[in-house]
């Protein structure tokens, strides 16, 4: 009896892990088209036909939600991210190797693009642990002297929606050949780098990091 009881406890979690993952995917689906702002709980629970009441066995509220797929499919990439600004001495090489990463990330999963975009745009990017993260690399740089050391905040301002700008033309195909790099050479040049050292720096060979 006590073995069968805890054969049904483990089949009960694993549907309610399970639930929490197809809420996850969903919320991440509908959140890459409208942006999490304007998505609804019942879309969410719509999309991964789930009963809206059991969404609050999962989750408290949408910002808790939202709030868990920026954990899962946005801060996933942050560890890779931060593993090139310990093992990369130049900054402004860390800034275009991170720009890079996530750009090619963006091309092997555009719906985790969508979603960083409206993720983005509908708020304050400096929240989303790729951005954040970006503003950390360009502060760093300025202040070895890699570029302007000026106004770093508004570099900041303009080099993340450049990135999301570049994104967004990425994935609508407008920016065809070599998104990754020449994104990462356009905030090179925002910091202040000459064009020319700004394209060799972004064409440099990555580190070998995994990007999840």
């Amino acid at each position: 009896m006590q073995q069968a009881g805890q054969l049904n406890k483990g089949r009960g979690q694993r549907r309610k892990d399970e639930t929490r993952q197809k809420l996850l995917q969903a919320a991440l689906a509908v959140m890459a088209r409208k942006g999490p702002e304007a998505a609804t709980i019942q879309e969410i629970t719509d999309e991964a036909d789930v009963g809206f009441g059991s969404f609050y066995n999962h989750f408290e509220s949408k910002e808790a939600i939202v709030a868990a797929v920026m954990e899962t499919h946005i801060e996933r990439i942050g560890g890779a991210l931060d593993e090139i600004a310990a093992h990369v001495s130049d900054p402004a090489e860390v800034l275009s190797a991170s720009i890079r990463f996530t750009l090619r990330k963006v091309e092997k999963d555009p719906q985790w693009g969508w979603f960083l975009i409206r993720a983005g745009l509908g708020g304050d990017p400096l929240s989303i642990g790729v951005v954040r993260r970006m503003a950390r690399d360009i502060a760093a740089a300025a202040k070895a002297g890699r570029g302007s050391k000026l106004d770093v905040d508004g570099v900041v301002t303009a080099t993340s929606g450049a990135m999301l700008a570049c994104i967004a033309a990425s994935l609508t195909g407008r920016m065809k050949r070599a998104a990754p790099e020449r994104s990462a050479a356009l905030a090179l040049r925002l910091l202040g780098l000459p064009p020319a050292e700004a394209e060799e720096v972004a064409r440099r060979r990555l580190p070998r990091i995994d990007v999840p």
